[in-house]
């Protein structure tokens, strides 16, 4: 038999003084009243970085060409808006704008690179919006066209293709320019078009010197080689097919990015305000179009 001292004895705890309970409370109250951190936004997250990263196409005259161009000069202004420095993610265009999105905006290259917290020159259309709910496009900052110029003395007029007669006509065989016009009227013109340029820009050049009667491309392109010479004459490209307006041109954030899409809009509207974009368009002699 065990004796009443073998037995295991309750467990006894002190008696919780008042200062004690004191204490626990104000520990208490000092918890309850601090307040809880809020998440750091894509905004917050860019000043904190100290840089935005922008993502801007490769060798896109007259908007980026080894480091320069309308779309490196906007970019520096957005980043100067925000009071950070600017972080420059050059990229090749992929087979479509659904993968410069996924790429460069909501997910990143499957090769590391990206995504930039902001994409430049991406078409503002309602489709491409629709078919990428992970991203938002805002801010259009220009319009562009598929154009073409000619030489005046040997094309004094160009109401229809038909007036290029059998005059060689340059153009990127890859772009929309190169596709309207190998296609117009029935592919009336393939044997007169020379398509080996990379751009408009080259095709552009081609017409200066001598080489061709007329050029296709985008208005920009056209118009950053030969804007302001009177010997030529750049104008919408007269196919039905071509879009009538054109289209604008903005920038893509990720969806959730709600802040920094406010602050780049309202960088924009600022810049467009004050005759700044204008400015930046002028530089590349190209003439700026309000979206």
């Amino acid at each position: 038999m065990t004796s009443p001292s073998d037995r295991q004895q309750p467990m006894s705890f002190a008696k919780p003084t008042r200062r004690d309970c004191l204490r626990w409370l104000g520990a208490a109250a000092a918890v309850a009243g601090t307040p809880l951190r809020a998440a750091a936004t894509p905004l917050d997250r860019v000043r904190e970085r100290g840089a935005l990263k922008v993502g801007i196409y490769h060798e896109m005259p007259p908007f980026h060409v080894g480091g320069k161009g309308i779309d490196v000069d906007l970019a520096q202004a957005l980043a100067e808006s925000l009071g950070v420095r600017l972080s420059l993610l050059p990229f090749h265009a992929d087979e479509n704008m659904n993968d410069d999105l996924r790429s460069m905006v909501w997910r990143g290259h499957y090769l590391g690179y990206g995504p930039a917290d902001v994409l430049l020159h991406v078409p503002v259309d309602r489709p491409l919006m629709d078919a990428n709910p992970q991203v938002s496009i805002l801010a259009p900052y220009c319009r562009d066209r598929v154009a073409i110029a000619r030489r005046l003395e040997q094309v004094p007029r160009l109401d229809t293709l038909s007036q290029l007669a059998d005059r060689n006509v340059a153009v990127p065989g890859q772009s929309l320019a190169g596709w309207l016009l190998i296609g117009a009227d029935g592919g009336a013109y393939r044997n007169q078009l020379l398509t080996q340029w990379k751009n408009g820009a080259e095709a552009a050049h081609a017409l200066s010197r001598g080489e061709v009667a007329a050029a296709g491309g985008l208005a920009s392109e056209l118009e950053s080689v030969l804007r302001g010479d009177p010997r030529f004459a750049i104008a919408p490209m007269p196919s039905p097919r071509a879009p009538r307006d054109g289209w604008a041109l903005g920038m893509a954030v990720k969806r959730d990015a709600v802040d920094l899409a406010q602050a780049l809009q309202g960088a924009v509207n600022d810049l467009a305000a004050s005759g700044r974009l204008r400015d930046m368009f002028a530089r590349a002699n190209v003439d700026w179009h309000a979206s």
